[in-house]
């Protein structure tokens, strides 16, 4: 088993290979639907400070700091190489309520109470320890700010974790996916009580391969066909339902782990 230092360290070739394929990494991450369905979730005011956790490319960050000019929007991500063309992107545009920042995959370069609200897309399945991260999200919030999730999730019939055994054949750092009511156990361990929530899915491609294809041997038929799994060309697709979660931060008690 990799350490979490090892398990980061994967994440950061993975990505940095990833977004100088930018747009392969874009077919698998951009859909400006589920930008709109997440900013009718999220309660942000004018005045807020906002942390984007994972921020990658900035997809999410940059749609946010455009659509609301009145709040502080902060990109957190592992990759500098990616925040560097988010910085240079923030420039070319004008936008003056954007930073990006790096850190260590650990813990987090802020004070306690820093924001008024954490959000995170398609990053939190890369979180080698999801318990310390989890604890540092509670750190970071204001009292009674909010934590918003959009992770995919596994299927209820994944019995065996085919996504995840799928997820790993690329080297990119992928821990785990994790189910609604496993989120929700999580987050209430960590002082967040659950708001609201919606359903959405990701469809995204591969380039297919051996590996593929004795995974897809070695699990049952019906468990592929339920992430409606095909094969176009050099290409893999696999639809996977995501979990969007919005939840709020209960007190001022500090969880460490």
């Amino acid at each position: 088993m990799n350490t979490p230092e090892e398990n980061i360290y994967a994440s950061k070739c993975g990505f940095e290979a990833a977004f100088a394929e930018k747009s392969f990494y874009d077919r698998q991450t951009q859909d400006s639907s589920h930008i709109e369905s997440i900013i009718d979730i999220l309660p942000i005011k004018n005045g807020m400070s906002i942390l984007d956790l994972g921020t990658g490319s900035g997809y999410l960050a940059f749609a946010l700091a455009n659509r609301y000019p009145d709040v502080s929007f902060t990109g957190l991500d592992i990759v500098e190489k990616a925040l560097e063309q988010n910085r240079k992107r923030t420039e070319q545009e004008g936008l003056k309520n954007l930073i990006f920042s790096s850190y260590d995959g650990i813990s987090f370069p802020f004070e306690k109470g820093s924001f008024d609200m954490v959000v995170s897309r398609y990053s939190l399945h890369h979180f080698p320890d999801i318990h310390k991260s989890l604890s540092e999200v509670h750190r970071v919030l204001a009292d009674k700010g909010c934590f918003f999730i959009s992770d995919p999730s596994p299927n209820e019939n994944d019995t065996s974790g085919f996504v995840d055994k799928y997820m790993q054949l690329k080297p990119d750092g992928h821990i785990r996916f994790y189910t609604l009511a496993e989120w929700n156990k999580l987050c209430r361990e960590h002082d967040f009580r659950l708001e609201a929530s919606f359903a959405s899915s990701l469809c995204f491609p591969r380039k297919t391969g051996k590996a593929y294809e004795e995974l897809l041997r070695s699990h049952p038929k019906e468990t592929a066909e339920g992430y409606g799994i095909r094969t176009v060309g050099d290409e893999i697709f696999i639809t996977e339902q995501v979990n969007n979660i919005l939840f709020r931060r209960n007190s001022d008690r500090t969880i460490i782990i």
